[in-house]
Order: C-alpha cells, then structure tokens, then sequence
C-alpha cells in the first residue's frame, strides 16, 4: 500500500491523470513574447523623456505610451506569466487536471483583451485612471474571462483528490476573490459611447477608489499570486521543503488582512481627511512584518542548497528576485509615512520603486519559473546555462542602474522643488531647470531599460530553442483516491465558530467600538493590534498536536469554507476603507476642506470636451492637479488644493508623477495665444522642456454631437447641470469655442473654432478657477463655427 493510501481511512482506488500543460506552454511563450513587447516600451518611452523628439508620432507619444507599457508589462507580460505558473502548479498540489477547454478560452480570449488595449491605448481611448485606462467594452471583457479562470480554477480545486490546500493554493485563491472585487469595483462606470465612459465616482470618491485599487491591484495581481508561484517552485527548484509552515499561516493571513487598507498611502498630504491618510499610513508601515516574514521563508528554503545557488540559473533568478521582494516591501512601507512622502511623492524615486518591484521581484521570478518550466514541458534540459547566467548578469544590472539612477533624479527633484534662497524666494523657480538637472539620469535609466530588454530577448532566444530541442510532454501522475469514506468529518460549524473565529470577531467588535468611539487615530491603532490579535490566533490554533490536526490543517482541508474566511478578510478592509468615505460629502469629510461649502460650479461642455482631450493625449502621466500643503508647492503653483476644488472631475485628475509642473491653479496664468504656442512647440515658451509637440490637435474636430450626451451623463453621476444646460450643451461649447478662435485670431492665430486644441485651452483656463458658466440660450438658437473671425 503506498503511503498516500495509507492515509486514508476509506476505500481507495489508484488513477492515473495526464495534466493539461499545454495552457501553461501557450501562456509561458505569451508571456515572454509581450513581455518583450513590454520592455520596449518602456525603453522608449525612457527615450522619450531624455530626448523629446522620439515623440514623432502622434499616436506613441509619451502620454499614450505610457499607458500601454503599463498595461502590457502589467496584464501581458505578468499575467500571461501568473496564468502558466498556476495552472501548472494548481494541478499538481491538488492532483487533479484542469478543463482543457475553459483553460484554452481563458488564454484566448485574455490575448485578444491585450490586442484590445494595444490597439485603444495608442488611439487615446481611455478612462483616465491609472492601472484601469481601458475603456468599459474592454473592462467587461476582463471581468468575463477572470470568471471563467475562476471556474477552471475552483472547480480543479473540487475535483481534487489532495485534500489539503498547500500555501501557494492559499495565494492563488486570494489572488482570484481580490482582483474580481477591486476590478468590478473600480470599473463603475456610465458608458457616452462606444469607446467613452465617465466614472461614477468623482473628486475624493475617486481618488479613494481608485488607490484602493491601483495599490491592491499590485498587491493581489503582482505580489500575492507570485508569492504562490515562489512556494511551489522554489522548493521545487532547491529541492527542499519550504523552512516553516507557522510562518506561512503568518504570511498569508497578515498579508491578505492588512494589505487591503493601505491605498491611501498614494496620497498622503493631499487634500484627503487626515484620517484616512493616517489609516493608509499605520497599515502600510506595518506591512513590512508579514512582507518580510514571506520573504525570509523564501530565502530560509534554501538552507542546505545555497551551494546549488553558484551553479544553477534557476536559484539564481529566484534568489534575487525574493531579495528584490524583500527591497520593496521594506522602501514602500518606508515612503508611506508622511515626511518621506513628502519629498518623494510626485518624484521619478517612486518610479524606481515601482520598477524595483515590477522588474525585480516579477521579472527575475518569472524568469526563474520560465527556465524551470521549459525543459519540463518539452522532456529535455535548458538549452543554455551560460546564456541563462548572462541573461542575470545583464538583467539585474539593468535593474539596478535603473532604479538607482531614479533614485538619484527624485532625490534631487525633491530636494530642488523645495529649496529656497536666502532672500526667502524660490532657488529654482523654473520647473525646467530641475528637469534638465536631472536628465543625465534620464538616460542612465535609458541604458538599464536597454539591458533588461537584452537580457530578455537572450531569454526569449534560449527558451526556443530549449523547446526546438524537445518535444511537448504532458505530466503525468498515479492519484489514490478515496472513494468511500469512514472517517468522519469535524462538523463545518465547528470550524466556523471555532475559537480562532470567536476570539477574532470578539476582538474585532471592541477595537471597532473603540474606535468610532474615540479619536479616529486611536481607532486606527486598536484595529492595528486586532490584526496583531488576528495572527496570533491562527498561530495558536495552527498546528495541533501529533495526534490531532489543528483549526488551520482542518480548514486547509475545506477549500469552500477557506475561501469564504479569504473573502471575509478582505471585504473587511476594503469596507472600512471604502464605505465612510462614499457616504461623506466629497467636498468636505476634513481634510483641506476650507472653500467646501461654496458654490463650485461645474465645467462649462466645451471645458468638459477639453477636459477628455487632456485624457486622450495622456496628460496626466506628467501633470498633477493637487497642490500639497507646503510651502514651497503653494509659492510656485497658488493657493493649496481643496477638495471643492476636485468635487466634478470624474476621474479625479491629482496625479502621480510630475514630469511637468502642477497645473490646479493654472487657469489664466498665461493668455490663449500662450496655450497655443506651448501645445504646438512647447520650447517656444518654455525652452528646456521635454514635453511633445502637439501640432495634430489644431487639425483635429471635437464631435459636438455627443456633447449632449456627455454633460447628460455628468448629470447622471451627480454633476449639477440643469436640464436646460443639458440640453444647451452643444451650442453652449460652441459659443465658448468661437469666442477663444476670435481671441487667438486677434493675436493673428488662424485655427478652427471646433479643433480640439481650442477645446483644451478652454478646460486649461478653467483649472483653479470657479467660474459660473453663462446663461443657456433660448431654445433654438444656434452658433455658427463658421462665422467670419476678425484679424
């Protein structure tokens, strides 16, 4: 009798299962092929921010590039990688085969959402929200075929004839419920046309919304399905047992509790309540203890084979790309408290980061997983080991030269943005000057995106040729299963109402009583140490005893009930992050909220119109629209922002990144013919600058008749417009257009009144500035665009 046989206390019989690998072989080449794609990219758009004119066309531009680098690093290359990573693993931890034909429409169909968004980016179709550009046709797309993975997914997990849940399925299943919750979520949205929509979410609703999901977006679709992919293959590359499972309990309980509440960190200083910024901030600084503990059981599985680290490839990627884990999760935590926030928010330092951790920790992870997999899948060994070591070499260096040289340029934008001279004025008043201080970087980043793109293409060649050499193999393996059972089960309400449940909904009823009871950052610490409570308790009842199994082993054997204490977790952290702030007003709620209960009038539709031109081309990939409560952003751009000031953009258009100056109080600065010239040659008035031409916009038409439509669709979403203004929408933005066509013509400026280029100026004269709009005309009355303009 073997030992799997023995274990069970019912009648077994013995099967053989062949394993589906060809998903995982599709998904594997997808993977390395838009991850190519991906890199060069992103190598181009470094190029274009060292050298503007690499932005010639109209349709690759930095602020379309961008986007689609973004997405395809993101969805193509790591999802691609994630997708083959756990279908192959899934069926082996649980030994049974997945559905061959939902596994093929799954890889389909999440090829063709790719070539939607390769093709819609560039095209400037966009919702404006980083992370979730794609527009609604393509989001429903999304949220159909992550329902038929998830179907493959659960219904392998109840076919399954290993009973247990391994840690990685943990992962896995964390990885499923988040991201169909944050996506559905975030996605909200009322669709104008076939390829426009408005979010229904606005100002500092949207902002919560949206780094509730951008965060977790990392968290759930780049770290935690990862980190099951690293439970499975590391062991399996090392050829040792994971070093402790008391620590995994920790990881994945902490991690999938705590992550959840940490968004608010992106947008710490802004005009947000103070709370919910100190909320992100206490939860996102905490998060270094379960990061870490994931990443010292990672490195820790490799006692007794650090010396097959020297020699095989695999371990090497593996190694460094947990060691890169570890980097992050310690810098993240690190740059959400406010001080650190304050110099390096907005700054390239948050690039380096982020691309420490895309790069280094997803990058080397899939890499390492690639060359395990590859001579599996085709029954022959790795073409090339030197190749694979000069594939680290190269790719690692990249990396680091990448993420040192941002940190070097957002040290100094920062430190340059708020210097003063000793007279009390600004050091360097001119955005440009930091820009051009700081462009060396700009191209050291240039050069390590460049090698990186090396060090995959090697990859890409070494694999091919590995699989060249074999031929498709599909695993294998002799399953006993239980066909009767004599064992009784331990009753599910015994693990529902167990004492790790009891003492942490005990413990999570009075810390939340406390803190609606007290100062909120008390709350906020009390539910700091229910999470504390929360991990302690499942380590107590985690293991049992020899004879015994503890809570944790017996609910490892119920995957229904495991995934519903997954999602409890989760929807707890996402409520009390979510739901105060949609019910508080979006012009108050604390905060910056001095100017809240004034009349904020909303945009004019031809501003509106402007306004999607600015999201077309992307604008916001370099410009922020929040200017922080400090000294030196208030004396550069104006007065600090206020949450009035954001109530009606949907999407709130804050930012991330300032490659640009903020443009919040931008509105009549500067005179149309100013706009003008900057948008068709930025260095005619602003020598220096990176920034694209934009000549195509003079030429191109703003369609007046979806005008209606879209203010209609404003309305819809809370947006103060009458229905007279509604129904006056088109000829309104074409009053307003006409009249700035006749300003720029009296400069001795020729450009058609319906051009898009008009429609921005319009919402760029609007910014910072709360303007009643006039009063609709009658009923009837028309504009002429084609009225003589006098010169």
């Amino acid at each position: 009798m073997t030992a799997q046989a023995a274990a069970y206390r019912g009648r077994t019989e013995v099967r053989r299962i062949t394993y589906d690998d060809q998903i995982s072989r599709w998904f594997v080449f997808a993977s390395v092929g838009w991850g190519i794609v991906a890199m060069l990219l992103g190598v181009t758009a470094a190029l274009q921010l060292a050298f503007f004119k690499a932005n010639f066309l109209q349709y690759f531009a930095f602020g379309r590039l961008r986007p689609l680098h973004t997405n395809a690093a993101i969805f193509a290359f790591v999802g691609n990688m994630m997708f083959a990573g756990v279908y192959y693993s899934t069926q082996r931890l649980v030994k049974a085969r997945i559905s061959s034909t939902l596994g093929k429409i799954h890889f389909w169909a999440w090829q063709a959402i790719i070539v939607a968004a390769a093709v819609s980016l560039p095209l400037g179709f966009t919702q404006g929200k980083e992370y979730a550009e794609l527009e609604w046709p393509i989001d429903i797309a999304i949220a159909v075929v992550w329902v038929v993975f998830a179907i493959n997914f659960f219904w392998t997990l109840w076919r399954r004839a290993e009973k247990q849940l391994y840690v990685a399925i943990w992962f896995y299943i964390a990885t499923i419920l988040t991201v169909a919750v944050l996506h559905i979520v975030n996605s909200l949205a009322i669709p104008v046309a076939a390829a426009k929509s408005y979010s229904i979410y606005g100002g500092a609703q949207d902002a919560l919304v949206q780094w509730w999901y951008g965060h977790n977006a990392v968290a759930f679709f780049l770290t935690t399905p990862i980190l099951g992919i690293m439970y499975y293959f590391v062991p399996k590359a090392a050829e040792r047992p994971v070093y402790s499972y008391r620590l995994s309990i920790i990881h994945f309980w902490a991690l999938v509790f705590m992550y959840i509440w940490a968004g608010p960190h992106h947008l710490l200083n802004t005009a947000l309540p103070d709370w919910v910024q100190t909320l992100g901030m206490i939860f996102s600084v905490s998060l270094i203890a379960p990061s870490w503990g994931g990443m010292l059981n990672g490195l820790f599985t490799l006692r007794g084979a650090w010396d097959k680290v020297r020699k095989d490839p695999v371990l090497k990627f593996f190694v460094a790309g947990i060691t890169f884990y570890g980097m992050s999760t310690f810098e993240g935590p690190m740059l959400s408290i406010k001080s650190v926030s304050a110099l390096a928010h907005y700054t390239d330092w948050i690039i380096g980061h982020v691309h420490a951790g895309a790069l280094g920790w997803n990058g080397l992870m899939a890499a390492g997983m690639f060359y395990w997999m590859i001579p599996r899948l085709f029954g022959t060994e790795l073409y090339s080991k030197r190749a694979a070591e000069w594939h680290f070499w190269i790719g690692t260096i990249g990396i680091l030269v990448y993420v040192v040289s941002m940190w070097v340029s957002g040290i100094q934008q920062g430190l340059m943005w708020r210097a003063f001279d000793g007279k009390g004025a600004l050091a360097y008043p001119n955005f440009v000057e930091t820009l051009n201080a700081i462009k060396p970087m700009y191209w050291a980043r240039f050069a390590g995106g460049t090698m990186y793109l090396v060090g995959m293409c090697l990859m890409a060649w070494n694999l091919v040729k590995t699989a060249l050499s074999g031929k498709a193999v599909d695993g294998e393996a002799e399953v006993v299963v239980e066909i009767e059972e004599t064992e009784e089960k331990v009753p599910a309400r015994k693990l529902i109402f167990g004492q790790p449940v009891v003492v942490s909904f005990i413990v999570l009823v009075v810390l939340g009583a406390i803190a609606f009871t007290s100062a909120i950052g008390a709350g906020a610490f009390m539910i700091l140490a229910f999470c504390i409570v929360f991990i302690a308790v499942f380590l107590s009842w985690g293991r049992g005893q020899a004879d015994k199994p503890g809570w944790h082993a017996l609910l490892e054997g119920r995957a229904l009930l495991f995934t519903a204490f997954t999602l409890i977790a989760v929807l707890i952290g996402g409520a009390a992050e979510i739901i105060p702030v949609l019910v508080l007003p979006n012009s108050g709620a604390g905060g910056n909220a001095e100017g809240a209960n004034a009349a904020v009038h909303p945009y004019r539709p031809l501003e509106l119109e402007g306004r999607d031109v600015y999201l077309k081309e992307g604008c916001y990939n370099c410009h922020s629209q929040m200017i922080r409560p400090f000294r030196h952003e208030s004396v550069r751009y104006g007065d600090v922002s206020t949450l009035a000031d954001s109530k009606f953009d949907h999407p709130f258009q804050w930012g991330s990144k300032r490659t640009g100056p903020d443009l919040a109080r931008l509105g009549g600065k500067y005179p149309n013919l100013w706009h003008y010239q900057h948008m068709l040659d930025p260095r005619t008035v602003s020598p220096g600058s990176n920034m694209p031409n934009y000549p195509h916009l003079a030429s191109k038409s703003v369609d007046f008749s979806l005008t209606e439509t879209k203010v209609r669709a404003m309305r819809t979403v809370g947006v103060p417009y009458t229905p007279q203004q509604v129904q006056s929408a088109a000829t309104d933005a074409k009053a307003q257009a006409q009249s700035i066509a006749e300003d720029l013509a009296a400069s001795g400026i020729k450009v058609p009144a319906d051009s898009e280029l008009v429609a921005l100026i319009s919402y760029l004269q609007r910014l910072g500035k709360n303007v009643p709009p006039p009063v609709p005309p009658a009923k009837g009355t028309t504009v002429s665009l084609n009225a003589p303009v006098q010169n």
